[in-house]
């Protein structure tokens, strides 16, 4: 069996790694684009914030660890088109400039994504920035340490985590978005203004609500921003708009979304026979919604990756869909979320309602204890959970993996109440909050 893996990234490692180990006699050929693989775009923040001082350690494989698999490696080899019908590939050696074709009996496309890059005056200026991979955090590193005023573009999780790292050394920094508040798909009003009240207290100049319409500079430089609402000075710009799937190698081949993402079932394969798809260049089931949608996350890359590997000649293993649950340490907040925010489901069409309590973690006859913010979302009708928000300088974060689990089941608010929690003085009170969520609700 002939298997051709396009794209080494979070879900193209997974899926490799899994498939040579399950399938000890498969001929795998792996195609890459760049220099490097598996490289943790999440840790670019934490390196450019001197967290992680050594790059490399942002890494977890490399072409030896696939080579020591038995796996052929082709590092800046470019595939330049796929025809799944005849099963065949035009792949061009970026260092020869050379172009051949290879042939598959299964394909696995995990090509990732790319930062979204707006077409708009200025963007050719020098210090006007992406975000994504190994070069990028290098670039921004060495850009930053001459840089005084930081313009961020995009207050999601990365935006937001650049902020801080820039903060923490020393700049001036402009956070703009166009959305009303900062991590406005992950957090309802309640926590992002506690957020952004942490931004404006460490001197974080907060630009919401207006979008960006082009970039200014001086002698091929930025200088400033241009957005709806006014001008902002920057000597570096840093853009992080969000992501789009790199499928363009499968267009009109296999099913998509609008965006461009690969529409794949329970066993990752997607309407083309023996063509799977994993990782960023996919859609996949969103347990909230029971719908597919676009969620360009690491965990639900290596999750698809390794089911791709069990399932590759025959369906096995069924993907259990996400609920798109992440965390984000914050200065001194501890902040997760999964599933719905009580906007998002009710621009999905859902009716729900919502509690929300505010209260120590744990006893105050304890010697230290921390004010814990907790938000749960559930439909109106039957009680099903759809999302919860936790917000603490006590790390709670894991609350929001059981009510992750919580949604994967269908579980009601009712069950949260009684659900089996333990108690113990230095986590918790006899009523843990989750349990205090549910109950609450039910007296709403």
């Amino acid at each position: 069996m002939k298997v051709v893996v396009i794209g080494c990234t979070h879900a193209g490692t997974a899926a490799i790694t899994q498939m040579a180990k399950l399938h000890p006699d498969a001929q795998i050929t792996v195609y890459e684009r760049n220099d490097n693989i598996s490289f943790l775009s999440c840790g670019i923040a934490l390196h450019v914030g001197g967290v992680v001082r050594d790059a490399g350690q942002l890494f977890y494989a490399t072409p030896q660890t696939l080579a020591d698999l038995g796996v052929v490696t082709k590092m800046r080899h470019d595939v330049l088109a796929v025809d799944t019908v005849y099963k065949t590939l035009t792949v061009r050696d970026l260092e020869t400039g050379e172009t051949r074709e290879d042939t598959y009996d299964k394909l696995v496309v995990t090509t990732g994504s790319w930062p979204i890059v707006p077409q708009m005056p200025g963007m050719d200026l020098d210090n006007v920035l992406l975000c994504k991979n190994y070069a990028h955090a290098q670039t921004i590193i060495q850009k930053a340490a001459q840089a005084k005023r930081i313009a961020v573009v995009g207050a999601g999780y990365i935006g937001v985590e650049l902020v801080e790292a820039f903060e923490q050394l020393g700049k001036q920094v402009t956070l703009i978005d166009s959305t009303p508040r900062v991590l406005f798909k992950y957090l309802d009003e309640t926590f992002t203004s506690r957020v952004e009240e942490a931004l404006r207290d460490r001197g974080v100049e907060l630009a919401l609500g207006q979008g960006v319409t082009g970039f200014e500079g001086e002698a091929g430089r930025v200088t400033k921003v241009v957005t709806t609402a006014g001008e902002h000075a920057a000597d570096l710009v840093i853009l992080c708009i969000g992501f789009r799937p790199n499928t363009e190698l499968l267009k009109d081949q296999v099913l998509m979304l609008p965006n461009g993402a690969i529409v794949v079932d329970e066993y990752m394969r997607t309407s083309c026979p023996d063509v799977f798809a994993a990782g960023d260049s996919c859609a996949i089931r969103y347990n909230p919604t029971g719908k597919p949608a676009y969620i360009p996350l690491a965990t639900n890359a290596v999750r698809m990756g390794t089911l791709v590997a069990r399932n590759l000649v025959e369906p096995t293993t069924k993907y259990l869909g996400t609920q798109g649950t992440s965390g984000l340490k914050l200065f001194d907040l501890n902040i997760a979320s999964t599933g719905l925010t009580e906007q998002a489901a009710l621009d999905a069409g859902l009716h729900v309602k919502s509690i929300t309590i505010e209260d120590n973690f744990r006893p105050e006859f304890m010697p230290t204890f921390e004010q814990a913010l907790l938000k749960i979302v559930y439909e109106e009708d039957g009680g099903r959970i759809v999302g919860a928000q936790v917000l603490s300088k006590a790390d709670l974060t894991q609350s929001v993996n059981t009510l992750s689990v919580c949604i994967q089941n269908r579980m009601t608010i009712e069950e949260l109440g009684f659900v089996d929690f333990f108690f113990q003085p230095h986590y918790n009170k006899p009523w843990n909050l989750l349990n205090q969520a549910g109950l609450q609700a039910l007296q709403a």
